[in-house]
């Protein structure tokens, strides 16, 4: 269980952090609010990428793996995170789309890769 809180956790500081950037790369101010506005569209997103990730491998849902669960993950939480800015009047420009892209899938796939690779060269016990 602690696995999956913890993948939780770095998943969803890693959206806040994704969020928190573009504000402040825009100069919008970094207030709890102004966070919530544009963190929640992306939070809902994976949100949504986990349940589907946990339903389709139940048996072999690993919150470590790059795939399927880092992939599912990246793609809803774009998906879904433009798809509900579009429908709360937020901006989706297609530079945005990309430059989101880029970094949802450094973060939400990359930590995962890397933990993977630092596992992968442990020695063995």
């Amino acid at each position: 269980m602690k696995r999956y809180v913890s993948a939780a956790m770095i998943d969803v500081l890693l959206v806040l952090v994704f969020a928190a950037s573009g504000r402040r790369s825009h100069e919008e101010a970094l207030t709890l609010a102004g966070l919530a506005t544009t963190a929640w569209p992306f939070l809902t997103g994976l949100a949504a990428g986990w349940l589907v990730t946990w339903q389709l491998y139940r048996d072999k849902f690993d919150p470590l793996s790059v795939f399927p669960t880092g992939v599912v993950a990246w793609a809803s939480t774009l998906v879904v995170g433009m798809l509900l800015r579009v429908i709360s009047g937020q901006g989706t420009a297609f530079s945005f789309i990309l430059v989101a892209a880029s970094f949802l899938a450094l973060f939400l796939i990359g930590w995962r890769a890397l933990n993977r690779t630092v596992r992968a060269r442990r020695p063995l016990a």
